[in-house]
């Protein structure tokens, strides 16, 4: 567990993440990351859960629509 300290940025409230995080997320400056809240709190991570389920929707379709989409490709 790391314990982390809110800091002023500019006019707002910030998270410095230490080197050993951004390494673990795999992740960089300039990159973005999503506080999701789950039953046990908030998490951080680097993807984004609207586009998960956007995807996981089109694999529904593509799984349905194998063959249509097997034929469009030739």
């Amino acid at each position: 567990m790391l314990k982390l300290k809110l800091t002023t940025i500019g006019s707002s409230v910030g998270v410095i993440l230490p080197k050993e995080a951004l390494s673990r997320l795999k992740v960089e400056k300039g990159d973005s990351v999503f506080l999701t809240e789950d039953k046990d709190g908030f998490r951080i991570t680097p993807f984004d859960p609207e586009f998960e389920k956007a995807m996981e929707s089109a694999r529904k379709v593509m799984k349905r629509r194998r063959n249509a989409l097997h034929e469009l490709a030739k």
